[in-house]
């Protein structure tokens, strides 16, 4: 069976919105994350091995935890 078009372009859509949302929450991690001890590198390792997964759980458990304790 051959996939119609439309559905071709949705999967490639939401391909694209999780890789740039991986991409994101990688870039935030480098840049924002504080250099003291060793989160930085241990959500750099969860984001980087977990994927999107590793992302999701970055981006609701760490990033407001972050924004309360530095504000940024």
């Amino acid at each position: 069976m051959i996939a119609s078009a439309p559905l071709i372009a949705l999967a490639l859509l939401i391909f694209s919105a999780v890789c740039a949302f991986w991409i994101w929450m990688l870039v935030e991690c480098l840049t924002k994350e504080s250099d003291t001890g060793n989160a930085k590198v241990t959500w750099l390792l969860v984001i980087l091995f977990a994927q999107i997964i590793g992302a999701v759980i970055y981006y609701f458990a760490r990033r407001p935890q972050r924004y309360a304790e530095l504000g940024r």
